[in-house]
C-alpha cells in the first residue's frame, strides 16, 4: 500500500482508510498511567489513509500526528488513562450518592459530544478520501515496479518518525505537556518553547541523516534484486524524506491543540492531507508522456509532480493546524534548554521504540521478499493489507473505544474480574462483527479486486490482489483480537509485555518470509507474505492470551469459543452461498470479467452472503447478537 492511510489524526487520534491507518506503521498509542489532561478527548481514528500500508501499528486512539496507518508498523493501542478516570469518578460518585452539579456535568457533556461528533466525521472523509488517493494512485500507475517503488519510498518518512520521536510524543509529552499548562507560573510557555526546540533539532538531524542515508535505507527494504528498481525508490526517497519534519511538526501541534481542549483542527488535518494528493495526482495524469524508470531522472516532470505533491500534502496536513494553534496564544519561538520532565518515564518509552523497532524487522523481511519477486508484489501486498484494515477500522476499532473506557477503569481499580469481563465482552462483540465480514472477503476476494482495481491493470494483476486477499483475510478477526490484548496490557501500565509479544510475531514473520521466497515460485510470493501477515496475528493472539492469563487467570475462554465456534459455522455456510451467487453472476452475465461483473458479484454476493450468515447466527442463538435481534424484532412486530 501506498502511504498509510492516515493513519493518523492528531495526537489522540491517529488513522489512515487505507489505514487510513496505511502501512503500517501504526501509531503508538499513549499508555494509561500518564498524568493526562482533565477532560478526555473523544478517541477516534483519524488518519488520512487508513488502512494503508501494511503491518498495523494501527494508530489506533492516540497516536502521533496523523502519520499515515500504512506504514509498517504494528499497532501500539493508546490507553488513555482520562477516560479510566472519567469512568472511575462517575463509578465512585454513583456509589457514595454524590450529585454532579449540573452545569458542570451538562457543559462537559456537551462539548465532549460535539467534539466526538466532529472527529467522527473527519474520520470517516478522512478514511474516504485517503482509500479514495489510493484508488487512483492505482488507476494512474498500476501495480508495478513505480508502483513498488513509490510504496517503499513513502514508507521510509512514517518508520523514521515514529523511531525518531513518535513514540516519545504519544507517550510522554502530551501528559507532561498538559501537567505543566497547569502547574507553572506561565502556563507551560517555556516547556513549549523547550519541546519545540528539542524536537525540532531531533527531527532535523534525522530527516539530514535520512536524506544521507536514502540509498542504504532503499537498500534496507528492497535488497539489489533485478526484479526491483532501487534507483526510482532512492529518486523518490530525496522527495519524500523531508516529511519526517512536516510529520513531527503535525504530531507537535496537535498536541498543542489537545491540550488546549482543541480537537477539530488535528482531527480534520489528515483530509487537507488527502485532498493535496487527490489534485496531485490530478495533475500527474496531465503530464504528456509516462514516468521513466530506466533510466531514472530526478528531472522527470512526474517523479517531481508524485514526490513533491505527496510531501506538500502532509506540510498541508501541518499548516493547517497553525490558525487554530495561534489563537491559543501558545509562543512558537524556540528556546534552546533541556526541562527534567522531558525525560520522564524513559523505561515506558524505550519499550515503545522497542515495539516499533522490531516490527520493522518484520517488515524488511516481507518487503524483500516482495520486491525481489514480480514486479508489483509488494503494492498488491499493501493494497491487500489496506482492504483488510477497512472492516477494522470502521468496526473493530470502534468496539474498542467503546470497550477501552471499562476496561481501563477496571484495571485502575485493580478488578480483574471485571477486566476479564470487559475484555472477553469486546472479543466477542469483534468476533460477531468481523468474522462474518471476513468470511464474505474470503469468498469474493477477487470480484471485490475486479470491482475496485480493473480499470488500468490487466487482469493478472488484479486476479492476484484478489487471490491476496483470499489467502489472507482470515486475519482480520485475529488482529482485532491482538489489538484488544494489547490494549489490556496497556491498561495494566505494561509496555514491556506487548514488546515482547512484537518480537514472537516478528520471528514468526522472518522465518515464513525465509520459507516463502525458498519455497513458492515468484508469481505467488505475494500470496504467501500476504498469508504470512495475517498468521502472525492468529499467533499474537494466542500468545497474547497465555500471557494475560499468566497475569489475570482464567479469561472466560469457553464463553468465547463458544460464540467463536457458532460465528464460524454462520460464516462458513454465508461465505460458500456468497461463492455460489458470485460463480453464478460470472457464468450467467456475458462478457469478459471487469469492473461491472466484479460490482454485480460484489454487492449481491455480498449482501445475500451477510444475510446468510446473520440468519444463522439467529438460528443458532448467538448471545452477543440478541439485543440487535429483539430490536429487529420488535420494531417488524409493530408495523
Amino acid at each position: 500500500m501506498v502511504n498509510g492511510d492516515n493513519r493518523t489524526g492528531s495526537l489522540g487520534s491517529r488513522g489512515s482508510p487505507g489505514g487510513e491507518d496505511a502501512h503500517p506503521t501504526e501509531p503508538l498509542p499513549r499508555v494509561t498511567g500518564f498524568p493526562a489532561a482533565p477532560t478526555a478527548a473523544p478517541e477516534t481514528d483519524t488518519s488520512g489513509n487508513a488502512a494503508e500500508l501494511t503491518q498495523p501499528i494501527p494508530t489506533v486512539g492516540h497516536g502521533p500526528g496523523n502519520v499515515r496507518a500504512e506504514q509498517h508498523t504494528e499497532v501500539f493501542p493508546s490507553v488513555d488513562d482520562r477516560a479510566e478516570r472519567l469512568t472511575t469518578d462517575r463509578e465512585t460518585a454513583g456509589a457514595q450518592g454524590e450529585e454532579t452539579s449540573e452545569p458542570r456535568h451538562s457543559g462537559g457533556k456537551k462539548s465532549l459530544l460535539k467534539a466526538s461528533g466532529s472527529m467522527a466525521i473527519a474520520t470517516l472523509i478522512s478514511r474516504i478520501t485517503g482509500f479514495g488517493w489510493k484508488l487512483v494512485l492505482a488507476y494512474t500507475i498500476g501495480f508495478s515496479v513505480a508502483n513498488d517503488s513509490f510504496t517503499v519510498a513513502n514508507t521510509l518518512p512514517t518508520s523514521i518518525f515514529e523511531l525518531l520521536i513518535g513514540g516519545v510524543l504519544t507517550s510522554v509529552i502530551v501528559p507532561v505537556l498538559v501537567r505543566a499548562q497547569k502547574s507553572d507560573a506561565d502556563g507551560g510557555q517555556e516547556y513549549v518553547r523547550k519541546l519545540l526546540a528539542a524536537s525540532g533539532l531531533v527531527l532535523l538531524l534525522g530527516t539530514l541523516l535520512s536524506l544521507l542515508a536514502a540509498p542504504g535505507l532503499v537498500w534496507l527494504y528492497m535488497g539489489d534484486s533485478e526484479k526491483a528498481n532501487p534507483e526510482l525508490a532512492t529518486a523518490f526517497a530525496y522527495l519524500l524524506l523531508p516529511q519526517i519534519l512536516c510529520y513531527g511538526a503535525s504530531a507537535l501541534f496537535g498536541a498543542l491543540l489537545q491540550s488546549k481542549q482543541i480537537f477539530g483542527p488535528p482531527a480534520w488535518a489528515p483530509v487537507m492531507n488527502n485532498v493535496v494528493i487527490l489534485a496531485t495526482l490530478g495533475v500527474y495524469t496531465l503530464l504528456p508522456g509516462e514516468l521513466s524508470v530506466n533510466p531514472v531522472r530526478m528531472t522527470d516532470a512526474h517523479l517531481l509532480t508524485l514526490g513533491i505533491g505527496v510531501s506538500c500534502g502532509v506540510l498541508a496536513q501541518a499548516c493547517v493546524q497553525l490558525p487554530a494553534l495561534r489563537r491559543t496564544g501558545l509562543s512558537f519561538l524556540p528556546r534552546m534548554g533541556w526541562d527534567s520532565r522531558l525525560s520522564e518515564f524513559g523505561g515506558m518509552t524505550l519499550w515503545m521504540l522497542g515495539y516499533v523497532g522490531v516490527s520493522q524487522v518484520g517488515l524488511l523481511a516481507l518487503s524483500r521478499v516482495a520486491t525481489a519477486a514480480d514486479p508489483g508484489a509488494w503494492s498488491i501486498y499493501n493494497y491487500a493489507w489496506m482492504l483488510l484494515q477497512l472492516p477494522y477500522g470502521v468496526i473493530g476499532f470502534s468496539v474498542m473505544t467503546a470497550i477501552l473506557p471499562r476496561m481501563s477503569a477496571a484495571a485502575a481499580d485493580g478488578d480483574n474480574e471485571r477486566m476479564i469481563g470487559d475484555l472477553s465482552l469486546g472479543n466477542r462483540l469483534s468476533t460477531v462483527s468481523l468474522l462474518p465480514i471476513s468470511a464474505v472477503m474470503t469468498a469474493l476476494g477477487v470480484p471485490i479486486a475486479m470491482a475496485l482495481f480493473s480499470v488500468r491493470d490487466g487482469i493478472g494483476s488484479v486476479e492476484q490482489l484478489g487471490l491476496a486477499l483470499v489467502v489472507s483475510s482470515f486475519g482480520v478477526l485475529p488482529f482485532a483480537i491482538t489489538m484488544m490484548q494489547m490494549r489490556a496490557f496497556y491498561a495494566l501500565k505494561d509496555a514491556r509485555t506487548p514488546t515482547l509479544i512484537m518480537v514472537v510475531m516478528t520471528v514468526v514473520k522472518v522465518l515464513l518470509a525465509i520459507g516463502v521466497a525458498a519455497l513458492l515460485p515468484e508469481e505467488s510470493a505475494v500470496l504467501g507474505i500476504t498469508f504470512t501477515n495475517s498468521f502472525t496475528f492468529v499467533i499474537g493472539s494466542l500468545v497474547g492470551e497465555l500471557w494475560l492469563r499468566h497475569r489475570l487467570g482464567p479469561l472466560g475462554t469457553r464463553r468465547f469459543l463458544s460464540t467463536l465456534g457458532r460465528t464460524l459455522a454462520a460464516s462458513v455456510a454465508g461465505g460458500a452461498l456468497a461463492w455460489l451467487v458470485s460463480t453464478g453472476i460470472d457464468t450467467l452475465v456475458p462478457g469478459e470479467a471487469g469492473a461491472l461483473i466484479g460490482w454485480l458479484q460484489v454487492v449481491f454476493g455480498g449482501t445475500i452472503g451477510l444475510a446468510a450468515i446473520f440468519g444463522v447466527m439467529w438460528l443458532l442463538r448467538v448471545r452477543e447478537l440478541q439485543p440487535a435481534f429483539n430490536r429487529i424484532t420488535g420494531l417488524l412486530r409493530r408495523r
